[in-house]
């Protein structure tokens, strides 16, 4: 299978072209929100995969927006990180962090009694994960300059703590209705300034963090993620300039020398066929972005290898197949049967659901 196959570019060399998506999973309960032992064994017994991106990191207080989630701002969770990271390459595999931000998808309650921060002072009208369960989202802050200059220093800082860390690289979190998604969206910006108004400006802050962490880190470790199909849910709703901003971005990113761009199929209301979808978007930025071309959302063994053999990505990534299945890799390998995931634990702390899942072979 060209799935278990190596990958070797300019920029690295990947073992199989199987990687593990990046998945919030909330186990850092802890003061410090610091990454502790019972993730690093998480991710040490999924390092078969070619590559892992880890769940979204925080990159400074005010970019949280749930509980238990690990950050990459403090020397504490950089400590943390540290066992993670060495876990996995004990194990020869390879791990990204996931930087992340999440704009206005937040609450006071998360942030020290601060609001949320957006690119216009507009509810996204969704829910924030507190410790106190669901809660409804407030009307953020309206970003102001020295904040989103704030806000690009804190992605190169995070990016220098990650390496810092031990990771092999950084993907940057421009999916998924968060910070840099708020901006592309005109239903979440409405500046009218330099980062407002046409597409240029509403997608200035992402290459401005692109070519700030480029101060301090080869961009050769630099991936990023995006999703151009997310629809109706995180407040992100598509308008009429939706696929003229991603192809914008996938385009501009040609120019830089990057790992990867990552596209995530998310859509929660748009498509009965995730999967068909995710594939139809890979054909159409396919011919767009001229690097490595990473997808998601909703792949079997038998979808992946199909789209890997006909050109349209160079890897594949999957989510909740690898929450299930540690040895997903080997599973594929030798045609077995998959674990089913249990949803009622994806976010509770412990150990269980987390990393109490069963192998089918023999561990080494």
């Amino acid at each position: 299978m060209k799935l278990l196959t190596d990958l070797i570019t300019q920029n690295f060399s990947l073992k199989n072209r199987v990687v593990m998506a990046p998945m919030t999973r909330s186990r850092a309960d802890n003061d410090d929100l610091a990454p502790n032992e019972l993730m690093a064994k998480y991710y040490e017994q999924r390092a078969s995969a070619g590559l892992i991106i880890t769940e979204g990191t925080p990159v400074s207080k005010m970019a949280n927006g749930y509980i238990n989630v690990p950050g990459i701002y403090s020397e504490k969770q950089i400590v943390g990180w540290k066992h993670v990271t060495q876990a996995v390459h004990n194990k020869g595999g390879k791990i990204f962090a996931q930087l992340w931000h999440v704009g206005r998808i937040s609450h006071p309650d998360l942030l020290d009694g601060k609001l949320p921060l957006g690119p216009s002072a507009i509810n996204p009208n969704v829910k924030a994960y507190t410790k106190d369960g669901f809660v409804d989202t407030v009307t953020p802050k309206e970003m102001s300059i020295k904040e989103i200059q704030d806000t690009v220093s804190d992605f190169k800082q995070a990016a220098v703590n990650a390496i810092k860390a031990g990771f092999d690289g950084v993907e940057i979190h421009a999916a998924n209705g968060y910070l840099f998604h708020q901006f592309f969206s005109k239903v979440a910006n409405q500046r009218n300034d330099e980062y407002g108004g046409t597409v240029e400006n509403r997608a200035r802050l992402l290459f401005a963090v692109i070519e700030a962490i480029a101060e301090e880190l080869d961009l050769s470790k630099v991936g990023v993620r995006i999703s151009p199909t997310l629809n109706g849910t995180f407040g992100i709703t598509i308008d009429d300039e939706t696929e003229k901003i991603h192809e914008y971005i996938a385009s501009r990113l040609n120019a830089y020398n990057l790992a990867y761009l990552h596209i995530s199929g998310f859509t929660m209301t748009e498509w009965d066929d995730p999967l068909k979808m995710a594939i139809d978007t890979a054909k159409r930025y396919r011919p767009i972005y001229k690097g490595v071309l990473m997808i998601n959302k909703g792949f079997t063994k038998d979808a992946a290898e199909q789209v890997l053999q006909e050109g349209i990505a160079d890897l594949v990534s999957f989510g909740v197949p690898f929450i299930a299945n540690p040895d997903l890799v080997e599973r594929f390998e030798h045609n077995i049967e998959l674990n089913e995931a249990d949803k009622g634990t994806f976010y509770t702390p412990g150990a269980e659901g987390y990393i109490d899942y069963p192998t089918a072979l023999p561990t080494t």
